[in-house]
């Protein structure tokens, strides 16, 4: 049978740098594939190639038997190609009905059949036993309705292939059980899928095959029955799960004399589906690692302890205090740092200079009655450029002129003027040439010598394990290993990656 789609050695660059390198991707007719991959795997850029978003810099495309190129989303929907994404496309304040017929919408003599569009909204929601009045606006459901008729939206147009962006991230249990039956009914209507998802249990719970991406290219493609979760997890890290030998950072062994007493502990937190249930504790002079793969909830519990998010469930302690931040501000005032994976959007301001970057978070400090104490802000600056080796022209260059490991350097300087007790780091060593890399991880390590408690999360699976005096591994929004330092091996992280709670978390726990 030939295949419905064929991506055969795409290639697409952007500035030069390779987002795309002969990427291939094969969809069979009425078949549920999976595209996974971790961040930058190159699976959206994938997508969009497809959909008409990028134009592919080389390869080719077979869709439906025939060359195919789409010049724009609403070409490659025109085409039979549907595409949901994880941000609900929609217009809210737009009803049920409207969202769902956008573009598409029935007419009797020229004028809208509203009675048509609504039997037909109200039967395609009905596959997802959603009884809900389609004449209200989109906005005054809740998150999980809005996705599903997005869903519904995508199956009216009639298509042949639905891609299904992370479909499930606002769906509880019930929800995501709607959703799979509505997958295998388009399966036995001859509609193929392509479902992108982090969550592993969903893919063998309703995928048949599963390519798998990393660095932009596509490194397998397997039935899913034919291949196991530690090889699955193995793939997209592009780790054997034999333990290497070697050093693969510049992390070095630490004295254990050096780790004190807790510092932060936190209880079964949850928010929503992104984080369930997740405790943890931290030590002064502690270096702890998050490990997980994309969605595992990393991220999101960092917010919680830094007062970005409001916890649904769940305690914290700091300081043997009760510790509850209702905003960053507060979780600053206690004593706490956060370095944002996002350096770009998130972490720098490109326009100011180094020394304002730096004094950002202290400013406040050195206002007196309104006016800023230049000098003792230079001195604090100059310090830390000398401590940490910031390389500029001097603290008054524009941080986007900084290469990103020196950016980086800054934001840690930023919360290292706070004094805080507890530093977040969020992939503090993503997008920075290896020889920055082996600074800051040094840097780090020297922090907690000096009695700092470090969080640092990383999807690089040797920095943690090389990194951490103790490594907490989150699947699917859940804490599930507890692995000391000479436990926390690659297979043993990656098997808790895969397959949650093992027989090595119990043997490493330690009592506390």
């Amino acid at each position: 049978m030939s295949p419905l789609l064929s991506m055969t050695h795409i290639d697409k660059r952007f500035a030069g740098i390779p987002a795309l390198s002969s990427a291939t991707f094969e969809v069979a007719p009425g078949e549920v594939h999976a595209l996974i991959g971790q961040n930058g795997a190159g699976k959206s850029t994938l997508i969009k190639v497809l959909t008409g978003y990028h134009k592919r810099d080389a390869g080719e495309i077979v869709f439906d038997g025939a060359p195919f190129e789409a010049t724009s989303p609403h070409h490659a929907q025109a085409s039979g190609i549907s595409t949901i994404y994880q941000e609900i496309n929609l217009v809210p304040y737009r009803s049920v009905t409207e969202n769902i017929c956008l573009g598409r919408e029935a007419r009797r003599f020229g004028l809208l059949d509203w009675k048509r569009m609504h039997a037909e909204a109200e039967s395609l929601l009905e596959r997802f036993n959603l009884d809900l009045d389609v004449r209200r606006p989109l906005m005054e459901f809740n998150t999980a309705t809005q996705q599903l008729v997005a869903i519904a939206r995508a199956i009216g147009f009639s298509a042949k292939l639905v891609i299904m962006d992370e479909p499930t991230s606002s769906l509880d249990e019930r929800e995501v059980a709607v959703l799979f039956e509505v997958i295998r009914q388009l399966k036995q209507d001859g509609v193929s899928v392509v479902f992108v998802s982090h969550k592993i249990d969903e893919l063998y719970a309703v995928c048949d095959r599963v390519t798998i991406m990393r660095d932009g290219r596509t490194v397998k493609t397997a039935a899913m029955q034919e291949i196991d979760r530690i090889d699955l997890v193995s793939s997209m890290l592009g780790r054997s799960i034999e333990k290497n030998a070697g050093h693969a950072t510049a992390f070095t062994s630490r004295d254990p004399k050096k780790i004190g007493a807790e510092l932060l502990s936190a209880r079964n937190m949850a928010v929503d589906q992104s984080v369930q249930d997740v405790s943890f504790d931290i030590r002064s002079g502690e270096i702890a690692g998050f490990a997980g793969l994309l969605g595992a909830g990393r991220t999101e519990t960092a917010r919680l302890v830094f007062g970005v998010d409001r916890p649904r469930n769940g305690a914290m302690k700091f300081e043997g205090q009760d510790y509850s931040p209702r905003n960053p501000g507060e979780a600053i005032a206690a004593g706490m740092g956060f370095c944002t994976e996002d350096r770009k959007s998130e972490g720098i301001v490109p326009e100011m200079s180094v020394a304002e970057n730096m004094m950002l978070a202290l400013m406040p400090k050195l206002n007196r009655s309104g006016i800023i104490d230049e000098k003792a802000q230079r001195a604090i600056v100059e310090r830390f450029i000398a401590q940490l080796g910031i390389k500029c022209s001097g603290p008054d260059q524009k941080i986007r002129e900084l290469s990103g490991g020196n950016q980086q350097k800054v934001l840690l300087a930023r919360w290292l003027a706070m004094n805080p007790r507890l530093l977040i780091l969020d992939e503090p060593t993503r997008g920075i040439d290896i020889g920055a890399k082996g600074e800051i991880q040094t840097l780090i390590k020297s922090l907690a010598d000096q009695g700092l408690a470090v969080l640092m999360i990383s999807s690089e699976l040797e920095e943690v394990i090389e990194g951490a005096d103790r490594v907490f591994v989150l699947r699917e929004g859940k804490s599930v290993a507890e692995l000391q330092r000479e436990a926390a091996t690659e297979d043993a992280v990656m098997a808790a990656m895969a397959e949650g709670a093992g027989p090595a978390q119990e043997e490493a726990r330690v009592e506390q």
